[in-house]
């Protein structure tokens, strides 16, 4: 029986920062846009309520339009930001040479098939899409 002398990794503990701060400067942010896409009621919207920070005008179905139909019409825009991890500036020391954090930008796009017209308006904008699954539903 062969031993295994990989060293295990040890990641440090994530911290979302808040907005507020007066030592997060624009300049010293690097954002990334991430599609948030799934079927209507999957959970979409509350997953990027319970991980943002930062939340605009247009965020969490604040469209009266929404509130009534109980579904979102719009990209919704919300963010959080963390300061970038020690193993992953290691990893990528050239490209983070400016950059202290990190802003994960959440857009939060309309499940309804109807509305597919307003999801690919937004895709030129997104640098990753997060496909949001609810597995109590049955297909």
């Amino acid at each position: 029986m062969e031993s295994n002398n990989t060293p295990k990794t040890q990641f440090e503990p994530i911290e979302r920062l808040d907005n507020s701060e007066a030592n997060l400067s624009p300049n010293k942010i690097l954002n990334i846009n991430i599609g948030v896409l799934g079927h209507i009621d999957s959970g979409k919207t509350s997953l990027c309520k319970a991980l943002s920070t930062i939340a605009s005008t247009a965020g969490f179905d604040k469209n009266p339009q929404s509130k009534e139909r109980g579904i979102t019409l719009d990209l919704g825009f919300s963010a959080f930001i963390i300061r970038i991890p020690s193993w992953f500036r290691t990893k990528h020391a050239k490209d983070l040479e400016y950059y202290e954090y990190l802003q994960f930008t959440l857009v939060d796009c309309p499940g309804h098939a109807s509305l597919m017209k307003t999801i690919i308006g937004g895709a030129s904008i997104i640098d990753f899409m997060m496909l949001i699954i609810d597995s109590q539903k049955l297909i």
